[in-house]
C-alpha cells in the first residue's frame, strides 16, 4: 500500500472536556482559543484544514473556519476522525487533539517530513514509551477504511489500540514536550509554565 493522498488537517474539538471542567478547545494558551490556534498551525502545512465539532457547537464557530460535524456513528475520538474520512475519503488526515498546548509548526513539519506513505499511519510517539499518539498523527485513507471494519467487528473504540496492532511509522519529535496533553487543571498549569518565556 503506497498512499499518494493529499494531506488535510483536522482539529478534534468535539469532545466534552469533562476532566478539564471547561471546553479544552476554548482555552487560550497563545492569544487565541486553542482549537483556532491549532487550526491556523495546520493550515500552514496542509492543503486544507477543518475543525471537527459537535452539531451543538456549530453556531459558535465563525464561518471563516471549515468544519466537519460529527456524524455520531462512532464513539470517542474516532467519531471526529471517521466523520472527516467519510466527508473526504480521498484525503490523508493530519489529526490533532485540541489538548496539545505545546504543539508547534516545527513539530508538524517534522511529522510531515517523516510521513511514510507505505505505512498505514505516521504517528508521533515518546521515545521513552514508544506507543503511537493517534491524535497527533497522519492517518492514510487505508487506515481509516480499516478502522471502520475494526470498529464494526466489535474491537472497542480506541484508536491507539488500532494503531498498536497496525503497521505504523513511529516518529519521535525532537522536542517531546509538544506531546504534552492538557486534560486536567494540573496539566493546564504545567503547560502555562512551559509556555511562559
Amino acid at each position: 500500500m503506497i498512499s499518494n493522498a493529499k494531506l488535510y488537517g483536522l482539529v478534534l474539538s468535539g469532545g466534552k472536556s469533562t476532566r478539564m471542567g471547561e471546553d479544552k478547545g476554548l482555552i487560550t494558551y497563545h492569544d487565541l482559543p486553542q482549537r483556532e490556534h491549532l487550526y491556523y498551525l495546520l493550515n500552514e502545512v496542509c492543503e486544507q484544514t477543518f475543525l471537527s465539532i459537535r452539531k451543538d457547537q456549530e453556531k459558535e464557530i465563525p464561518n471563516t473556519f471549515n468544519t466537519i460535524i460529527d456524524k455520531d456513528d462512532f464513539r470517542g475520538p474516532y467519531n471526529g476522525l471517521l466523520s472527516a474520512h467519510i466527508a473526504h475519503p480521498e484525503a490523508a488526515w493530519l489529526v490533532l487533539a485540541c489538548d496539545l498546548p505545546l504543539m508547534d509548526k516545527k513539530a508538524l513539519q517534522e511529522l510531515i517530513a517523516a510521513r511514510n506513505t507505505e505505512k498505514i499511519a505516521s504517528a508521533f510517539a515518546d521515545a521513552t514509551n514508544p506507543l503511537p499518539e493517534p491524535l497527533c498523527a497522519i492517518w492514510e485513507p487505508e487506515a481509516l477504511k480499516q478502522s471502520i471494519a475494526y470498529l464494526e467487528a466489535g474491537n472497542g473504540s480506541c484508536p491507539r489500540k488500532f494503531l498498536i496492532n497496525a503497521d505504523v511509522n513511529l516518529v519521535f519529535p525532537q522536542q517531546k514536550e509538544v506531546l504534552l496533553n492538557a486534560n486536567s487543571r494540573a496539566e493546564y498549569e504545567e503547560a502555562l509554565l512551559k509556555i511562559a518565556p
